[in-house]
């Protein structure tokens, strides 16, 4: 097994990081710069970086915000929100960006995927996938949601393990998988929703939404076979440090940078 990676995320929202439960009644969590800076030094093997409502308001990502935080970070930084074509990757990259995320704008032009990994490389190009379960089906079932920045975001229609199968064949190198379901609630990652895309797919999933305990972290590996950890609340509230989380999963037998 590749080591594990453990990443926190700034979900931010008029310039300062928030976090919220099913993507809803978001509360201050810091400011981005800061916490980018103190996550850098805590250990963090990579950093996310979402601008939450720049598509559901139909604006720009806030490149000033983003320039900034780059600055204090020196491990992988992804940045996402508000992308729509090739030239604002281009922006982001040339910010500080490592990879950029695109989700909304990747379900109106599946296209947009092709084009960023024909341009930068799959490697720079990430899925951000909010996935919803469909309760009312018979076998599990989720559906991806976009604009979920506003009042959890609009119906897509495509089911998630297919679309994740699609991203990929047209060149994404990455997905983070956030389940609504589970976001903020820290009861544990949707470890089926995980489990049905990495097995789905050959390039790396990312586990977000739902983290509260350090055997949630293990969880996510060992059950929802996600190659790397994503989680904000349990961070940015100091309920647990990056090294807990590396040390615990060190303990269970999954290979972490030290």
């Amino acid at each position: 097994m590749l080591t594990v990676r453990v990443i926190p995320c700034l979900d931010v929202k008029a310039g300062r990081v928030v976090k919220g439960v099913k993507f809803r009644d978001h509360r201050d969590a810091g400011d981005p710069v800061e916490l980018a800076a103190y996550y850098n030094s805590e250990g963090a093997d990579e950093l996310v970086f979402y601008d939450i409502t720049a598509s559901s308001d139909e604006r720009p990502i806030m490149i000033d915000v983003v320039e900034r935080t780059a600055d204090q970070v020196f491990i992988p930084l992804t940045i996402g929100g508000g992308l729509r074509t090739v030239e604002d990757m281009k922006r982001m990259l040339v910010a500080g960006a490592d990879k950029v995320s695109i989700n909304t704008a990747a379900v109106r032009n599946p296209q947009l995927i092709a084009a960023g990994a024909e341009r930068f490389g799959s490697q720079c190009i990430v899925l951000g996938m909010d996935a919803q379960r469909v309760t009312d089906s018979g076998s599990p079932h989720w559906e991806v949601r976009t604009h979920t920045g506003a009042d959890g975001g609009r119906s897509s229609g495509l089911d998630a393990v297919v679309w994740a199968r699609q991203a990929v064949d047209l060149g994404a190198g990455e997905i983070v998988v956030n389940s609504i379901d589970a976001d903020g609630t820290k009861a544990g990652y949707d470890l089926e929703l995980l489990r049905a895309i990495s097995e789905t797919v050959s390039v790396p999933v990312v586990a977000s939404g739902g983290a509260g305990t350090l055997p949630h972290f293990a969880e996510a590996v060992s059950q929802g076979k996600a190659d790397a950890v994503l989680a904000a609340s349990i961070f940015h509230y100091g309920s647990y440090s990056i090294r807990q989380v590396k040390d615990y999963m060190a303990g269970q037998g999954i290979p972490v940078r030290p």
